[in-house]
């Protein structure tokens, strides 16, 4: 992936509540988290949305894994 996370997920405050979405679309990083979760591969997702990239998909997983790094829980 050559584009970083930031340029393809964007919060508004308007839209879906806050959440950070794709690319200003509607579809949030969770929705997509929650696809690959339950068992979807990344070529079911892009069949069904097609509208989404495979860059899309794998901005993603690099926010879902970047606050991961940045949650802190005191002992």
């Amino acid at each position: 992936m050559t584009t970083s996370y930031q340029d393809i997920i964007i919060i508004e405050a308007g839209k879906r509540g806050g959440r950070p979405c794709i690319r200003g679309m509607r579809i949030t990083v969770y929705d997509v988290l929650s696809y690959l979760a339950a068992g979807m591969s990344r070529e079911e997702i892009l069949e069904d949305f097609p509208y989404l990239t495979d860059d899309d998909i794998q901005a993603c997983l690099s926010y879902a894994a970047d606050r991961e790094r940045q949650t802190w829980v005191a002992a």
